[in-house]
């Protein structure tokens, strides 16, 4: 719609190594996060986690952009083996018009 969105998302430490706590609104306002496998340089693929069970994969962060043929390969292997579809992956667009979102459009 031409509007420039900024998502913020703060993840807590766990007291494991590699989990974290994402705190959500409403009913059921935390999840838990778990780095499936990171290089640290370049890219992380996450888990959230509800309970003992995945729940989806978060999208695949990366430290730029655009992340490799690789680790999109390696996302979208990690997605079919917690037995998600395709259908459950999104691909989100690269404008390239927004340096940043005003006050009204930050989601926290």
């Amino acid at each position: 719609d031409g509007m420039c969105w900024e998502i913020r998302q703060r993840y807590l430490p766990a007291q494991a190594h590699g989990r974290f706590l994402l705190k959500g609104r409403g009913y059921g306002g935390k999840v838990g996060v778990v780095v499936g496998e990171t290089d640290h340089s370049s890219y992380a693929i996450l888990y959230y986690q509800k309970g003992q069970s995945i729940s989806h994969l978060p999208p695949c962060a990366g430290r730029s952009v655009r992340v490799s043929d690789a680790v999109v390969d390696k996302f979208e292997q990690r997605v079919s083996a917690v037995g998600l579809s395709e259908d459950t992956t999104y691909y989100f667009p690269t404008y390239g018009f927004c340096d940043s979102a005003d006050e009204f459009h930050v989601l926290d």
